[in-house]
């Protein structure tokens, strides 16, 4: 079937390998994909749900698709939801009051869910023929999971991929709702992940991102415990485990370095941070989620960790890794979040310097139990100590620049004239300014000769 496909693709990096894994499946069957929405036959919209802000997102990018319809659009043009709105509303969309002015919903011919990425040919053979309406493609529990011969187009940059690693959640967050979403979690095995990179290194990526919900519960959900012990001095020993992957990872010839993302505090262990620091191909950068450090909120939150346990654990990465970049983020506004539990947290964040941070406003999503928690903040309140966080953390990130002056860096180049250290996650940190005549998608050696609020400038 000669098709033209266009998508837009919503949310995180996790969201956009699976437009990736569309698309490499389109392509297989012969079907063409462009970026000129008028044009296609069909328009795919992949959704982000997490909270309310990527809900407005995508049911606008819906109407966006949906109202050109008549007019600007191709004659007949199909429109199919997937991602993740799909599956949380288990083929329908949500009624969000402020989209447009407008609370109707706009016609969608079919939708599918997490687990039918790989079926996108199928469906939309299904909706060219003239069916429409379609919820069947939503599954009520999500099980995939990609492997390495998963058909695949990268959107990324030639010289950055990700690997998902893993797929879905266990932990218990009351704030969170992507464990229903997306399931429990369930890993792909060392030997997978490790044939995906050879791939992608001889294909001329020099940065590798490892992504999943949490990427150090990598492993442990084949382990015979049911909950592993973060502190366990070799937790490889009772089955595979990230420290395992990074060690097969790290046999891999080339030049490349290797990114973990969306690591949880509560399953960091010494030899992760041991194996870290004696890599040659991963990076001296983490991406943990904190999310507080008041006792009381992290209890609320049920995050398994507490406030010393977390202080301990960042001194023993600095310890253990003294050079890593440490970036992370936190939530306010949360309910029963009061004045002493926000100082706390300022005063935890001007204490660690650490390198990168977020910080969020509490969104209240229906499903999670922090919806239905008593002493929920008004928005002003909220507004207040985020504006407060980021006026500390604007200040942090200035004084972290200005201690790298003089410092000589490695950068990967981004572009002409952007460059990312280790220090620099693609699309969610800072960057360095460096002389355009560097070639992108190579490494550069430069010196720090300036700094800005959250870039710094080399030479």
């Amino acid at each position: 079937m000669s098709v033209k496909v266009g998508l837009v693709s919503l949310g995180c990096a996790k969201n956009l390998i699976d437009s990736e894994i569309m698309i490499g499946h389109l392509a297989k069957a012969g079907m063409s994909m462009t970026s000129n929405a008028a044009e296609a036959d069909v328009v795919i919209v992949n959704t982000c749900s997490f909270i309310d802000a990527s809900k407005h997102e995508a049911l606008e990018a819906i109407y966006e698709m949906s109202d050109g319809k008549a007019t600007a659009r191709k004659k007949n043009q199909k429109l199919i939801v997937a991602g993740c709105m799909s599956q949380r509303y288990q083929g329908a969309l949500p009624v969000v009051e402020g989209i447009k002015g407008r609370v109707e919903l706009p016609k969608v011919d079919a939708f599918i869910g997490l687990d039918q990425v790989t079926n996108i040919v199928p469906v939309i053979e299904k909706v060219m023929g003239g069916l429409a309406g379609m919820t069947e493609f939503v599954s009520k529990v999500t099980t995939f999971i990609p492997d390495y011969d998963t058909p695949r187009f990268r959107l990324t940059p030639k010289h950055s991929a990700y690997i998902k690693i893993a797929e879905g959640c266990n932990h218990p967050c009351t704030f969170c709702i992507i464990p229903r979403i997306r399931g429990r979690h369930r890993s792909r095995t060392v030997d997978s992940v490790v044939k995906e990179a050879q791939k992608l290194v001889k294909e001329g990526v020099k940065e590798i991102n490892l992504i999943s919900q949490d990427t150090t519960y990598f492993g442990m959900d084949r382990w015979s415990e049911e909950r592993p012990n973060p502190r366990s001095k070799v937790d490889s020993s009772k089955g595979e485990s990230l420290a395992s992957l990074l060690r097969e990872l790290d046999t891999i010839e080339g030049d490349f370095w290797v990114r973990l993302l969306y690591t949880h505090p509560a399953h960091w262990s010494d030899e992760l941070i041991e194996t870290i620091a004696k890599s040659k191909h991963v990076a001296r950068y983490v991406d943990i989620p904190l999310q507080h450090i008041s006792d009381k909120m992290l209890t609320a939150m049920q995050r398994e960790t507490s406030g010393d346990y977390i202080r301990d654990l960042i001194k023993r990465m600095r310890q253990g890794a003294p050079l890593m970049a440490i970036r992370t983020t936190f939530i306010v506004g949360f309910p029963g979040e009061t004045e002493e539990d926000f100082t706390e947290l300022l005063k935890f964040l001007e204490e660690t310097q650490f390198d990168r941070v977020g910080i969020f406003k509490y969104s209240q999503e229906e499903g999670t139990k922090a919806a239905k928690m008593e002493g929920h903040l008004s928005q002003e309140v909220k507004e207040d100590r985020y504006a407060r966080a980021m006026t500390l953390l604007q200040r942090l990130s200035k004084e972290r620049g200005d201690r790298f002056i003089g410092r000589k860096i490695r950068v990967l180049v981004e572009s002409p004239g952007v460059g990312r250290s280790e220090g620099d996650a693609m699309d969610i940190d800072g960057i360095v300014k460096i002389p355009k005549k560097f070639s992108v998608g190579e490494f550069a050696d430069v010196t720090v000769t300036g700094a800005e609020e959250y870039d710094l400038i080399a030479k």
